[in-house]
């Protein structure tokens, strides 16, 4: 089989009985040499590689080598058991793709927020759609499509949505003030701009009939790109997700992560080391500040 390049394939149906939560291994052979690869880049988790078919192998002996990213494969789709009220997507950029959090732990807060949402009897798929670096307005040849081109892809078109969880905006209104490669398309975008993306996704969802609730953006004082003019669109920002009446429920991520004596920065307490991003304490605390009645 040929694959396009953009282009996706759907399996047959597998036979494979799944228990909650459970880890599934898919296995991918290629006969040939693909040429670039589709993958997710920072998925803290291990793909095993090898050399030869080994599709029918029942021990994973021949997987000698490993990788933290995911090749390929963008979805494992199961079907059966009991109902449910609906999945929860969990849509941002890295800090929703859980960067800084321990391999192979699942520490991620839409993984942690799966695990509330079960032990408090109403458990639900919770999807994790962060991509690293994710723009909320522009295309990265880095970071994939921006929020908008992907928003259908990525929430409206996966099963049995009901509720998003959106947490953007940190990577616009900081790449601009810093002149690096990978931060390319940075083009100065105001608090206005990152508002009007919000409420692009907003009529998305709603024209669906999909909750959205919005995330505040977290501090990031002591992070490359913090400067007095960041700060200042991310606290305009914030106050409009807590105060416009846009979004069907806010969590306020912002308040609860930041350091007790400067709301500013990261309580030291949740940061993984850079100022920006969470360590598994803070995905944590960041599942706790979900309230679940809102999804």
């Amino acid at each position: 089989m040929e694959i396009p390049a953009g282009g996706e394939t759907v399996s047959d149906a597998a036979p494979l009985r799944v228990a909650a939560r459970q880890p599934v291994t898919v296995t991918l052979y290629f006969d040939r040499p693909t040429g670039p690869a589709t993958f997710h880049a920072q998925a803290y988790a291990r793909s095993f590689r090898a050399d030869g078919d080994h599709r029918a192998d029942r021990a994973g002996t021949a997987f000698t080598e490993t990788t933290h990213s995911w090749y390929y494969l963008s979805d494992v789709e199961v079907t059966g058991g009991p109902r449910r009220p609906g999945t929860v997507v969990a849509f941002g950029d890295s800090i929703t793709d859980g960067f800084g959090s321990t391999y192979d732990a699942d520490h991620r807060w839409p993984d942690l927020l799966a695990e509330r949402l079960a032990a408090a009897g109403t458990p639900r798929p919770v999807l994790n759609s962060g991509i690293g670096g994710n723009l909320l307005l522009h295309d990265s040849a880095w970071y994939g499509d921006r929020a908008g081109a992907r928003f259908r892809r990525d929430v409206l078109d996966k099963p049995g949505v009901r509720s998003v969880i959106l947490l953007e905006g940190l990577n616009d209104i900081g790449f601009s003030e810093v002149d690096l490669p990978t931060y390319k398309p940075n083009p100065q975008v105001s608090a206005e701009e990152v508002i009007a993306g919000y409420r692009e996704l907003i009529a998305l969802a709603h024209a669906r009939g999909i909750k959205v609730v919005g995330g505040t953006i977290l501090p990031f004082k002591g992070a490359e790109y913090h400067t007095p003019r960041s700060e200042a669109k991310r606290a305009a920002i914030n106050e409009w997700i807590r105060t416009s009446g846009a979004f069907d429920a806010v969590v306020d991520f912002a308040e609860v992560m930041a350091a007790p004596s400067d709301p500013l920065r990261l309580n030291p307490a949740y940061d993984s080391g850079d100022f920006k991003h969470p360590n598994d304490a803070g995905y944590r605390r960041m599942a706790e500040a979900v309230d679940l009645a809102t999804l």
